[in-house]
């Protein structure tokens, strides 16, 4: 098969599965992270690091919305009518699934998005049969459906299959692409960033 043939194939299997994980030790509470300083952190410490790293003070400023998302500094700032507003700690892709640099607007919003390539396969009354599947590719048990790994408060930036969304942040770039937020401060943006807001994506 030839390189013109595998690109839009390797295209179309990003557009349609977002970036949400399959690897049970992102999502497994007793999986512990080597901290910057040498320390062990902890699923429930690293959430607290990511929340002491964020901050909001936009209630009440006027002024068009626009985001900026510092890959160096695995940050995300929200400005309004140029104003530094807000701050949130951000996990975006990893080596091999790098996150896009560039200009972008929020085109879709989801509060209750979901994968529909990565996530489990479930019986009918939702226990889980086989977690962590690549949907089409891992054979599917009889009798039981795909459910899609969840990305709550999604914002799709342009045409991609990137998004922003709530997620796990272990401190480092660990996504497939999207940029992971904290619950507390991804409902923030994603209630402060209307579709069409520009996202400038710098390394």
């Amino acid at each position: 098969m030839n390189l013109f043939v595998l690109i839009p194939l390797a295209l179309a299997a990003l557009f349609a599965g977002g970036c949400a994980n399959y690897d049970t030790r992102l999502t497994d509470a007793k999986t512990s992270y080597l901290g910057t300083d040498g320390s062990i952190i902890s699923r429930s410490s690293a959430s607290t690091l990511a929340d002491k790293n964020s901050y909001w003070d936009g209630d009440g400023v006027g002024g068009a919305p626009s985001i900026v998302i510092d890959l160096s500094e695995q940050q995300a700032s929200f400005y309004k009518g140029g104003k530094l507003v807000g701050v949130s700690a951000i996990s975006s892709g990893r080596e091999g699934f790098g996150t896009p640099k560039g200009q972008y607007k929020i085109t879709q919003k989801n509060p209750d998005h979901a994968s529909n390539l990565y996530g489990d396969y479930v019986n009918a009354q939702g226990d889980v049969m086989v977690k962590n599947v690549a949907y089409k590719k891992d054979p599917m048990p009889p009798g039981s459906r795909f459910a899609g790994s969840p990305m709550p408060f999604f914002m799709r930036l342009g045409r991609t299959a990137v998004g922003l969304h709530q997620g796990f942040l272990p401190g480092v770039p660990d996504s497939h692409g999207c940029i992971r937020m904290p619950e507390r401060m991804v409902k923030i943006f994603f209630d402060n960033a209307p579709a069409g807001t520009p996202v400038t994506i710098i390394d």
